[in-house]
């Protein structure tokens, strides 16, 4: 296995195991709701936890073709930065526990850093040369 496949298969088991986090806790959240009084809080929810656990089958499902996927990567991970900055707002105006921390360390450190990764990899293969497979 040369280099660059080492490097690729490396992100694509990353981006599986860190992808078990969203599919696992949006689809506890879809099953088990909010438990908050009102009937639109809990199907509100709900469908945040179905967006999440969409988002994690999404990055599985890129997995395979991962250096292919270049766009809809991008766009998944600006998704989960963008609602990590709302969770940040929340955290540092009301505080969040350790459970949101964790949420904030995938959020803003582990997806933007497989964001990066992809982008390296991505990057690394446009330099090729037309000789070189």
């Amino acid at each position: 296995m040369t280099r660059p496949e080492g490097e690729r298969l490396a992100l694509q088991i990353a981006v599986a195991v860190a992808a078990i986090v969203p599919v696992t806790a949006g689809f506890w959240g879809v099953l088990s709701g909010f438990g908050a009084p009102g009937e639109f809080a809990d199907s509100h929810y709900r469908y945040l936890s179905g967006i999440l656990f969409g988002m994690g089958l999404m990055f599985w499902i890129m997995i395979p073709r991962i250096e292919a996927q270049r766009w809809p990567f991008r766009m998944l991970c600006a998704l989960v930065v963008i609602g990590g900055m709302a969770r940040a707002g929340t955290i540092l105006g009301r505080g969040g526990g350790k459970e949101a921390e964790l949420a904030l360390v995938m959020e803003l450190i582990v997806t933007p850093a497989l964001f990066l990764w992809r982008e390296r990899i991505d990057a690394a293969a446009q330099r090729k040369g037309p000789w070189e497979e």
